[in-house]
């Protein structure tokens, strides 16, 4: 039995459930997720930054089972981000189950039921009854949250490993086609000059734009504060509310340091250094803190430099990107063209699509080589990313950090990944596979 709710408390709950069982599964571009989407006995949880998708994805995981011969009647939803659920406790949360029996009496589905919560997170205490749900057996459950409040670490202490984690990201290139009803060649390597062209500068246009489905077919000073604003809800709610920090300045700084610098070195002791010298008062260590906040909340993804001492892997500077290539020109002052730095975020992002293990390598001869992946599967593959190489001096140099380091590491292929087919080297060694990181990304070999 759930504890007593009060009357309004139960009216909301009961509307809502009434309208997920009989109203229409709400349609959108369909996402790919790498690996798999879950596990028996575990909830499946969908994470990511905010506006990335999550509670579009979870509909379409409703009705994927409904195309394979769900019940209707058996694939409910409710989401908790509702003012009329403010004092819900987790307590109480097992009224749905009584509810549900009502309204579903009639039709008795014979299936498990999946239950389908969004934004749960609001409701304190719900990791019990999701517990409670998963211990009783015969149930599915789907949950997705800001990623303010369901990380990583807080799912595993929460639900004690009854959690299976499913990171979504923004519309990869593949899915941004579909999106805007593009064709997505199966083998992008063999195509007329028509048809790569149009490849390429639908490939250049997702790179301006990002993946985030809300911006897609915005104009740029709409879509320029959209995403702004994105950032200021993962700084303010996501950061400050959550984790307490009153230091706005600091914060402010870093996000502007780190979306304006996407691809570069980034020693938190050279930038708190910066930030005294411009008399901003903070501390190291609440710069560590800042840091391991946004990237908590995904707005952030760093890499560290590949080494097997601990030591020498803390003391050298991480690259940072951020979630998205589309908030690079947001916050890029240079005035250069980002595009380079555009691909090199789409291509660790990409990576981490696929579950990686990703660093970033510098040869003793002090050549770097953008990233060493490790797959889920144990395979290793360096990985140059240059936007042009087509001048012979660009490509002796890339080429020959792929080679140092592929000197270090002799089992990994190499691999380099250039913005369009023209930028490709006159020549490279074998060993060495060239193509346009588009072709990569949509093929996925």
């Amino acid at each position: 039995m759930s504890e007593p709710l009060p009357p309004p408390l139960k009216e909301a709950l009961t509307e809502k459930l009434a309208e997920s069982l009989a109203s229409a599964i709400p349609a959108g571009t369909p996402r790919e997720v790498h690996g798999l989407l879950g596990l028996p006995g575990k909830a499946t949880v969908v994470v990511g930054m905010r506006r990335s998708g999550k509670t579009t994805f979870l509909h379409q995981l409703r009705r994927e089972r409904l195309a394979r011969g769900s019940a209707r009647i058996s694939l409910p939803y409710l989401n908790f981000e509702d003012e009329r659920l403010v004092g819900l406790d987790g307590s109480q949360l097992g009224f749905l189950l009584e509810e549900y029996g009502r309204q579903a009496a009639a039709s008795s589905p014979e299936e498990a039921i999946t239950w389908c919560f969004d934004e749960i997170q609001a409701v304190p205490g719900w990791e019990r009854f999701i517990r409670r749900l998963l211990d009783a057996g015969g149930v599915e459950v789907l949950l997705t949250g800001s990623s303010a409040a369901l990380l990583s670490r807080e799912i595993a202490t929460a639900l004690r490993g009854r959690a299976w984690e499913v990171p979504l990201f923004p519309f990869s290139f593949p899915e941004a086609l579909r999106h805007h009803g593009r064709p997505v060649p199966e083998h992008p390597g063999v195509s007329t000059s028509a048809e790569r062209s149009a490849l390429e500068k639908a490939f250049l246009e997702w790179l301006t734009v990002g993946g985030f489905p809300e911006a897609q077919g915005l104009e740029p000073p709409a879509r320029a504060q959209l995403l702004k604003d994105y950032v200021d809800v993962a700084m303010l709610r996501d950061v400050m509310e959550r984790h307490g920090v009153t230091n706005l300045t600091g914060l402010r700084w870093l996000v502007r340091h780190l979306l304006g610098n996407a691809g570069g070195l980034f020693s938190v002791e050279k930038f708190h250094g910066a930030l005294k010298s411009q008399g901003v008062a903070i501390a190291r260590d609440t710069v560590h803190d800042l840091l391991a906040h946004l990237e908590d909340c995904f707005l952030v993804r760093t890499v560290w430099m590949e080494s097997n001492s601990e030591r020498q892997r803390m003391v050298n500077p991480r690259k940072a990107y951020p979630a998205d290539p589309g908030l690079i020109p947001c916050f890029d002052r240079s005035g250069r063209s980002n595009l380079g730095h555009a691909l090199e975020t789409a291509v660790l992002i990409e990576l981490e699509r696929r579950h990686a293990q990703v660093t970033y390598l510098r040869t003793p001869e002090g050549h770097e080589v953008d990233f060493l992946a490790r797959g889920p599967e144990g395979g290793m593959e360096l990985i140059q990313v240059c936007a042009d190489a087509s001048d012979p001096t660009v490509a002796e140099r890339e080429l020959r950090a792929l080679a140092g380091a592929g000197a270090i590491f002799p089992q990994a292929a190499r691999r380099l990944l250039t913005l369009t087919r023209d930028g490709a080297p006159p020549e490279a060694p074998s060993g060495v596979k060239v193509q346009p990181a588009y072709e990569w990304i949509i093929s996925r070999s």
